[in-house]
């Protein structure tokens, strides 16, 4: 529990200063700390207003990798839990509370990673491979039961993608798109319209990942859905920069990482996954997923 109360003040630190840069700060896009351009000021009114503007936050981790000339993979799968701040407490006490239940059941350490490519490559804590894969699907379930969360996910097809395709660009870039759209029009639990987003990931995204937000804060052009021509869209709803968690201390990311593999295995199963049966496995979260993300998919997945 030191570390969740550890990321909790954390938050509590990076909201407070988001709040204060909203009310006080002049719009900065050169240090990329303030992601908006000159619509800002049309929110700042809302704010003045007497509309008190709450956060979305959002965890990510992702599957497989974004190469295209000898990767071992054909896929690279990115996968978001979204959960209001509101209710972010209860969130992580739900997550807590099933570690514990894993580690009565299946004597899994309350402490250890849950990392999915690894339970299944490797006997991780001298447990069963079958068991393994079960503390995966109840993850999965433990996720679809959890009331007031969200789960947006894309999925990059690279073996359709020519050479120089940039699968971490696209991928991610459709990933914060998505996010800022359905805040945008209240479509997250809450259904709140007015209110912002903050991004952490897995310390790993690192610095070509901040870049690349930073710039979508300035400049974002997206197709028009008709074709021909694209619009500049600039975020205005995501705020700071993504940061970087380590996985190991936070449950959410660990619980993304689970729900991205089993995206990856949807499209590409392993042999163990197929023989198991466990190709549909991510179809468990349908209660939570966010179903609106994509029109072309029952499941709200975007496809690239």
């Amino acid at each position: 529990m030191t570390s969740i109360v550890a990321s909790f003040c954390m938050i509590a630190q990076l909201l407070a200063q988001a709040v204060r840069r909203i009310h006080q700060d002049p719009p900065d896009v050169s240090r990329g700390t303030f992601h908006g351009n000159s619509n800002v000021s049309s929110l700042a009114q809302g704010e003045r207003s007497g509309y008190h503007r709450n956060m979305y936050l959002m965890y990510v981790d992702e599957s497989g990798d974004t190469g295209l000339v000898g990767s071992p993979t054909s896929y690279f799968a990115l996968s978001g839990i979204i959960v209001h701040e509101r209710n972010w407490r209860q969130f992580m006490t739900a997550l807590v509370n099933f570690k514990k239940t894993m580690r009565a059941v299946y004597g899994l350490p309350v402490r250890a990673e849950i990392h999915a490519s690894e339970f299944i490559k490797s006997k991780v804590h001298g447990l069963p491979r079958h068991i393994r894969l079960a503390i995966l699907r109840n993850a999965l379930d433990e996720l679809a039961k959890t009331p007031d969360i969200s789960i947006t996910s894309v999925i990059v097809d690279k073996s359709t993608k020519p050479a120089g395709f940039d699968v971490f660009d696209f991928a991610w870039k459709t990933l914060f798109q998505r996010f800022e759209n359905t805040l945008k029009y209240g479509n997250f639990p809450g259904k709140f319209t007015q209110d912002y987003g903050i991004v952490f990931t897995d310390a790993t995204a690192g610095t070509k990942l901040l870049r690349l937000v930073r710039k979508m804060s300035v400049y974002n052009p997206v197709p028009n859905l008709g074709g021909g021509g694209f619009r500049d869209l600039p975020l205005l709803r995501i705020i700071e920069d993504p940061h970087g968690k380590d996985s190991k201390e936070a449950l959410a990311v660990q619980m993304a990482d689970v729900c991205a593999y089993f995206l990856h295995q949807r499209f590409k199963p392993n042999g163990y996954i197929r023989r198991q049966s466990a190709s549909r496995y991510y179809d468990r979260l349908l209660p939570v997923l966010n179903v609106r993300a994509s029109i072309n998919d029952p499941l709200g997945i975007v496809q690239l």
